[in-house]
């Protein structure tokens, strides 16, 4: 009984959710056709990606391997990303996940991202050659820039406060690895 009524909650919002965030004139797949465009602006990112991530703080430079994933679920109109980095050890020094959305009610682009017990949904914004996000953090802003050029992904990061120009605290620069089917590939099947 428990079961059931679980998935009949979930199929609830699942029905009900789409009624409330989109107008309701739109079909469904007319909603996905428009999203599944509009996320092609990120479809360079798809695949394995390694390099270097070397970040700015109080006690030093810190410097580690850094790995992204990144692909389509839900028909192409969702891309998920996964940054994951190591250090010289081996093992984990940070790890973060994010899923890419649009919205075509409000022609948006939005990141809910996941990352050190922390989560936020921020508006990002792609560019010809990347794209560019910030977290807005009291009297400063954290903005992050990537850039995609020669098959190499490079993002920095800046703290932005009024009347100071921008400090840069991070960088990373990415070549892409090899394709991934990540996360698409492997559903559960139905028996």
């Amino acid at each position: 009984m428990r079961k059931s009524g679980i998935s009949a909650a979930i199929a609830a919002v699942a029905l009900a959710a789409p009624a409330i965030a989109q107008p309701a004139q739109q079909n469904p797949a007319e909603l996905m056709a428009v999203e599944r465009e509009a996320m092609q602006a990120f479809a360079w990112m798809d695949g394995e990606w390694r390099g270097t991530a070397v970040t700015q703080t109080p006690a030093g430079e810190q410097r580690v391997t850094h790995t992204e994933r990144a692909g389509v679920l839900l028909g192409g109109t969702i891309r998920l990303i996964e940054g994951h980095s190591y250090r010289a050890d081996g093992t984990t020094g940070f790890n973060a996940f994010a899923m890419l959305s649009y919205d075509p009610g409000t022609k948006t682009y939005r990141m809910t991202s996941h990352a050190e017990g922390r989560y936020g949904v921020f508006a990002i914004v792609p560019q010809s050659t990347g794209y560019t996000w910030q977290i807005p953090a009291g009297p400063t802003t954290i903005r992050y820039t990537a850039i995609i050029k020669d098959k190499v992904w490079t993002e920095i990061g800046e703290r932005i406060a009024e009347g100071k120009e921008p400090v840069q605290f991070f960088r990373m620069e990415l070549k892409r690895v090899q394709g991934s089917l990540w996360p698409g590939a492997g559903a559960v099947s139905p028996n």
